[in-house]
């Protein structure tokens, strides 16, 4: 894109349908209406968030790297905020795309975990069933 367009939060908050939706993110707008059919967390979803700011909703799945590279293709300006205008919680830095696996990193350790803890238990119950076979 060489020369961005600027949009006002009220531009973006007009288009709310599925054949004409745009979403917010990190005061980028981005026109997702052809992408609406293709989100893998499904159209509802899009929907929900169209015309206002998704940063949080986009932030708190956990997007892939994958997800931000798609998003960027979408982009078509950037968001002036005006007084008044909602603001997204500050849950993460805008341009860390470094910090969006951390959330998912202490899931796989307790994730592993619990496959752990269940293998373990189910050697033990196998040792014990062995060894109370051979004592009939």
């Amino acid at each position: 894109m060489s020369e961005s367009k600027e949009f006002t939060y009220q531009d973006a908050s007009a288009h709310t349908t599925k054949k004409d939706l745009y979403v917010v993110i990190h005061d980028k707008v981005y026109d997702v209406s052809s992408f609406v059919d293709e989100h893998p967390g499904g159209e509802e979803v899009m929907l929900d968030v169209g015309g206002q700011d998704a940063t949080e909703a986009f932030e708190d799945v956990g997007h892939s790297e994958e997800a931000r590279e798609i998003l960027a293709g979408y982009e078509i300006g950037t968001l002036i905020r005006k007084p008044g205008d909602p603001v997204p919680s500050p849950s993460r830095p805008q341009d860390s795309p470094i910090l969006s696996p951390a959330p998912t990193a202490g899931t796989g350790i307790g994730l592993y975990a619990i496959i752990f803890g269940v293998a373990i238990a189910y050697a033990i119950y196998q040792y014990l069933q062995t060894s109370s076979q051979g004592k009939q």
